[in-house]
């Protein structure tokens, strides 16, 4: 069961994924005409800044959803109902708290933007802020379709959402350029969203509709609080390494320079997503595995799930490494390209942030929220003085070499010696051994593959579609050549000869209708 339900999660997420992606491309393309790169730097700065706001709630909800696998694991609806009810009551109060600190903060926003010409900056952020509040009135409900293993319906309502907002959204940009009214359409969508969601929970599960007046007992209450704790001072180091480069970028160069690098951005965070659809609807599925199943069962599908880690993350380095700026030259211009070595060091923290998404999944499943809770904030120093010092004298390279080193020197290391520690109960040193061999391999297919494209001539839509096909075709052919005999391998193969018989099998099942008929 906890394999068909990620299989139709992770269909679900990529069926999506590819619509979003396609209009995206559109809708960027459509934003830039229109409003020019400036606007595109403010939406990318507002929303770090925003995203600074939202700390606490990731912990909040980190915390419960690891408290309601059990629970729902074993069918205790009591205990999940007082669970639901503590958490749509802390994330009403957490909704006001956002709310008021968005709101202190807007008469600082001009210390955060250089060189802008873009007019009714106070009220874009205070719709932004709205948007970013909007959803924590239902959200309890959307997780709980997520612990449920039932995340499908999620991606689905937002699939439908997303289709009509960005259509909607194009059509202001093109026929208006009105860029407040934009935002307002994602707002009314984004209220709608929640508003469906709740109502199909409440009728999937019409328990959690129920009075509860038992208040949470102490001990779960206690944990939770121990691990909230835990999960917002990892958060706020996460926040100041990963969402103040806009910031930083927008303070020291300009809000143009945001907009070149949302582009280079928007295209990392399009292959992170897939990879996200993927890994998001498994890691549900391995929080009901740790709660129910022995180390030696976790261990092992554990390293079926790192074997899928590396093969996603490799391919999209690869890709984005080879194809991303041929890409932005032919989509865009040339003139949106930034400056050389940036990529080079974006693919490096891409490819190092997503090798840690299994490790961190099983940690973050596992419970293990407390005792590395200081380990993001020393990250977050190094960043922020490593890139405040550099941004200086090298721009935007130095804002990701601040990155790269915090990353490097802190959850590099942490984050794997905790999970082998005290889950696998192994010693670290087996990660480090299979990491160093997988990015070797990595890093023999990606010069294979440059080597290979080398002969394609950039400048022509023709000649990047070779590429891409070059791109997906020698990468997967070499990690095949190289796994197919390991026992990871065989069982995503076995999986895989499942769906196509089960697929097949609709296929004449069909036919023998039509036959019939």
């Amino acid at each position: 069961m906890r394999v068909k339900n990620s299989l139709m999660n992770i269909g679900a997420g990529l069926a999506n994924q590819i619509i979003i992606t396609l209009l995206s491309f559109v809708s960027r393309t459509v934003f830039i005409s229109t409003l020019g790169i400036e606007y595109l730097g403010i939406n990318g700065l507002f929303t770090n800044i925003l995203s600074m706001l939202t700390i606490a709630e990731a912990g909040l909800g980190a915390s419960i959803m690891y408290s309601l696998y059990k629970p729902v694991a074993e069918n205790d609806y009591h205990k999940i109902s007082v669970l639901m009810k503590f958490y749509r009551n802390t994330y009403l109060v957490i909704a006001l708290i956002i709310l008021v600190l968005g709101l202190s903060l807007m008469p600082f926003l001009d210390f955060f933007i250089k060189d802008s010409n873009v007019d009714n900056i106070h009220l874009i952020y205070f719709i932004f802020l709205l948007n970013t509040v909007a959803p924590y009135f239902y959200i309890h409900k959307n997780s709980f379709l997520g612990v449920c293993q039932k995340g499908y319906i999620v991606t689905g309502i937002y699939s439908v959402s997303s289709i009509i907002s960005v259509l909607i959204k194009i059509a202001i940009l093109h026929y208006t350029q009105n860029y407040i009214l934009y935002l307002v359409i994602e707002s009314v969508i984004t209220i709608l969203n929640s508003f469906v969601l709740a109502m199909i929970v409440n009728k999937m599960y019409p328990y959690l509709r129920n009075k509860v007046k038992e208040k949470l007992d102490k001990e779960t209450r206690q944990d939770i609080t121990k691990n909230v704790k835990a999960i917002v001072i990892q958060n706020i180091g996460n926040y100041l390494v990963f969402g103040t480069d806009n910031i930083i970028i927008s303070s020291f160069v300009s809000v143009a320079a945001v907009g070149l690098y949302s582009n280079y951005n928007m295209l990392i965070e399009i292959c992170r997503t897939f990879t996200y659809q993927v890994f998001n609807n498994i890691y549900h599925s391995v929080g009901n595995l740790v709660a129910n199943e022995s180390v030696e069962k976790v261990y092992s599908i554990y390293k079926t799930y790192r074997l899928v880690n590396f093969w996603l993350y490799s391919f999209f380095t690869i890709l984005l490494m080879i194809m991303l700026e041929d890409f932005i030259t032919l989509w865009l211009g040339s003139k949106f390209l930034m400056e050389d070595g940036v990529l080079l060091i974006l693919m490096i923290i891409f490819y190092e942030r997503g090798m840690r998404n299994s490790i961190a999944s099983v940690k973050t499943t596992a419970g293990i929220f407390h005792e590395d809770r200081f380990a993001p904030l020393c990250q977050a120093a190094i960043n922020l003085i490593v890139s405040i010092l550099l941004v200086q004298q090298l721009g935007i390279t130095g804002v990701f070499i601040g990155t790269l080193v915090s990353v490097l020197a802190v959850p590099f290391w942490i984050t794997p010696y905790l999970v082998y520690k005290k889950v696998f109960y192994q010693p670290v040193s087996h990660y480090f051994l299979n990491y160093t061999f997988f990015s070797i391999i990595g890093i023999g297919t990606y010069f294979l593959t440059n080597f290979i494209c080398n002969f394609i001539p950039a400048g022509n839509l023709m000649n990047l579609v070779i590429s891409a096909m070059v791109c997906l075709i020698v990468p997967n052919f070499v990690y095949i050549f190289i796994f197919y005999k390991t026992e990871e391998f065989q069982y995503l193969f076995s999986i895989f000869k499942k769906i196509i018989e089960k697929l097949l099998g609709v296929v004449k099942l069909k036919r023998k209708i039509r036959n019939v008929s």
